[in-house]
C-alpha cells in the first residue's frame, strides 16, 4: 500500500495548526508528484508486481480468521510500542531509561548554547530510524503472514513489496528533511517570543526554567511529541492497509 497521501494526514493538519505548512496542501509533501519520483526502471518493477500474482496462485484457500486476528495484534502491538517509545523519549523522567533521550539545557549553560536545534534535529532523526525500522519490519511480517490467504492479498503482499523498495529511499530522505526544518522553524518562533516576552518584562534569561510547565522549551517538547506520533501513524498507513485489505477480503467470503 503506497503511502502517497500526505496532504490529507493528521500530520499536515497538525503542522497547518502551528501554521508551519498550509492545509490546503503542502508544497514540502508533494503527493500528487509522486510520478516525478519514478524512473523507467521503478515503473518496469511496480508493472511486473502488479501481474506477478495472476498466475502463480491456486484456487483461493478458505481464510483463516486467526491470521486476519494476528495480524491486527501485531499492527497494534508495533504501534503501541512506539508510541510508548516517542513518549518516553520526549518525556524530562522517563527519557531517563529509554534509549533516546530528549535533549535538555543544561544547568549554568549559556542561553545562546542551550538555544541551540542541532540536539533537537539528531534526537527526531534517532526517532525516525526506530519508527522507520519497526514499521518496514511489521509491513514484511503482515505481507508473509497476508499472501497465502488469497490471490488477491497476494498480489497486494507482491505490490506493496515492490512499492516499498521503489519509493522507501525517497521517503525517507523527505520526511528526515522536510519535517526536522519545520521543526526548527518552530522551535525558532516560540524561543523569538520568549525572548521578545523578556525583553518587554526587562527580565534575565534562565535556560532552567525553559521546561518548566507554560515554558517555551515545554511547549515545543509537547508540540514535537504530537509531531512524531502523527509521523508514525503516517508511516503506518501501508501497513493498516494491509490489515484493512484483510478484513475486506474476509468480507467478501
Amino acid at each position: 500500500m503506497p503511502r502517497t497521501d500526505f496532504n490529507r494526514s493528521r500530520l499536515i493538519h497538525l503542522l497547518a495548526g502551528l501554521s508551519l505548512v498550509e492545509a490546503s496542501g503542502s508544497r514540502q509533501f508533494p503527493a500528487e508528484r509522486l510520478g516525478q519520483w519514478l524512473g523507467v526502471a521503478d515503473a518496469i518493477t511496480l508493472h511486473g508486481a502488479q501481474t506477478a500474482g495472476v498466475a502463480m496462485v491456486p484456487a483461493p484457500p478458505a481464510l483463516q480468521p486467526a491470521s486476519g486476528v494476528a495480524a491486527a495484534d501485531n499492527y497494534a502491538r508495533v504501534r503501541a510500542a512506539l508510541v510508548d517509545l516517542i513518549t518516553a523519549s520526549c518525556s524530562p523522567v522517563g527519557s531517563r531509561g529509554s534509549r533516546i533521550r530528549l535533549p535538555s539545557p543544561k544547568p549554568g549553560v549559556e542561553p545562546e548554547i542551550a538555544a541551540a536545534y542541532g540536539p533537537y534535529r539528531r534526537f527526531h532523526l534517532a526517532l525516525q530510524t526506530e519508527m522507520e525500522a519497526g514499521v518496514r519490519a511489521l509491513r514484511g511480517s503482515l505481507r508473509r503472514a497476508l499472501a497465502p490467504a488469497s490471490a488477491r492479498l497476494r498480489r497486494l503482499a507482491i505490490l506493496d513489496e515492490a512499492l516499498d523498495r521503489v519509493l522507501a529511499a525517497r521517503e525517507r530522505q523527505l520526511l528526515a528533511t522536510t519535517l526536522p526544518a519545520l521543526l526548527e522553524k518552530r522551535f525558532g518562533q516560540l524561543l523569538a517570543a520568549h525572548r521578545q516576552r523578556l525583553n518587554d518584562d526587562e527580565q534575565a534569561d534562565d535556560p532552567g526554567l525553559w521546561m518548566q510547565p507554560g515554558g517555551w522549551l515545554a511547549t515545543f517538547r509537547d508540540e514535537l511529541q504530537s509531531v512524531l506520533i502523527a509521523e508514525l501513524d503516517l508511516r503506518l498507513q501501508p501497513a493498516l492497509g494491509l490489515v484493512e485489505a484483510w478484513h475486506d477480503e474476509a468480507g467478501r467470503r
